[in-house]
């Protein structure tokens, strides 16, 4: 169930519709499935990776989360819409439909890694999908994303700027900075609060006073909504909502998507603030790729699609294991490229 948050006292001011889930066909429910369980296998993978020392530095796992990349990104246009997000962004580079092989290939630090194995997972970026990184400041790219939202409003290029943070970069002052810029000047700004409870290892409840996230923006009179980050399809239609607000020129609008991450913040984090107990339970009662799964057999798809399925998709994500394992590490000379934009 949504809920809707109007800033108060406001008088008559329009608020959005409560979003209703999306109604999806058949066919699209097997893409959004196709989607989420690509991001699950490749963060399994990236995982293994990490664990034999082939992945390096940070390494932040989107397992559990599916639903709020596939189920918002699903509503863009790959190359007019803007996207970007914090360090967590395998998941958001997937569902935007960057190769698998390029972004593994980065992790692993190689010549052919989408940022030539110089970002690592923090800091992907491919203007040709209009994604901005992968960021490793904390909220930062809150700010970045409102100046995208500024871009697409003064180039009147139809776009808009997806930004996402999470519920620790949620108390973030910058984040406010932004809030109040993007209203103001009525940017078309989706902004998203991945809310996976934990942040970097508190709960959200020990560590915000105002713990319902979508309530966030009403100071700057910017409307917020609540949605089931684990229903693809109650994201969905939160992303419809939220991008006929945006384009309508009514300035920016807040989601918060409630979710959650199986694993610990990092892979080098042992999640030792909450039991395993707890953190099975939501697999068990709310996992997104196990629901539309009940929901697709509905719809006559059988167990046996949903595992040939799943094994093509172990294909492509061995395989680009296997690439990013065969490519090469990048030229030494390559230390002093996208330095400096000149010669000093």
């Amino acid at each position: 169930m949504s809920k809707v948050s109007t800033p108060a006292g406001i008088g008559n001011r329009e608020r959005p519709d409560e979003p209703k889930a999306y109604a999806a066909s058949k066919e699209e429910m097997l893409e959004f499935y196709r989607q989420m369980l690509l991001i699950r296998r490749f963060e399994e993978k990236a995982g293994q990776l990490y664990g034999l020392g082939l992945i390096g530095g940070f390494c932040h796992l989107y397992i559990g989360q599916e639903a709020v990349a596939v189920g918002l990104q699903s509503a863009l246009t790959v190359g007019r819409d803007s996207v970007v997000t914090g360090y967590r962004d395998h998941g958001h580079m997937l569902a935007y439909g960057i190769d698998p092989n390029v972004i593994m290939a980065e992790l692993t630090g190689r010549a052919a890694g989408i940022s030539k194995g110089k970002g690592g997972s923090m800091h992907m970026f491919s203007v040709e999908h209009g994604f901005y990184g992968g960021h490793g400041i904390v909220g930062a790219q809150v700010s970045i994303g409102a100046g995208l939202g500024f871009k697409h409003k003064y180039a009147e290029d139809g776009g808009l700027a997806l930004v996402y943070f999470g519920d620790g970069a949620a108390n973030q002052g910058q984040v406010y900075e932004s809030f109040n810029m993007a209203e103001l000047w009525k940017l078309p700004v989706i902004f998203v609060i991945e809310n996976n409870q934990y942040a970097m290892g508190t709960s959200v409840n020990r560590a915000s006073a105002e713990d319902q996230l979508y309530r966030r923006g009403e100071s700057f009179r910017i409307p917020g909504i609540q949605v089931d980050g684990m229903d693809v399809l109650a994201v969905r239609g939160a992303a419809e909502e939220a991008k006929a607000w945006v384009q309508a020129g009514k300035g920016p609008i807040l989601l918060e998507l409630k979710t959650y991450r199986y694993r610990g913040h990092s892979m080098s984090d042992p999640a030792k603030y909450r039991s395993r107990e707890e953190v099975q339970s939501v697999r068990d009662k709310s996992d997104p790729i196990d629901h539309l799964a009940k929901l697709l057999e509905g719809e006559g798809v059988s167990a046996d699609e949903l595992k040939a399925l799943d094994k093509d998709i172990r294909k492509i994500v061995a395989d680009s294991a296997a690439f990013a394992e065969e490519s090469p590490e990048p030229d030494l000379s390559e230390l002093y490229t996208n330095v400096l934009v000149d010669t000093y």
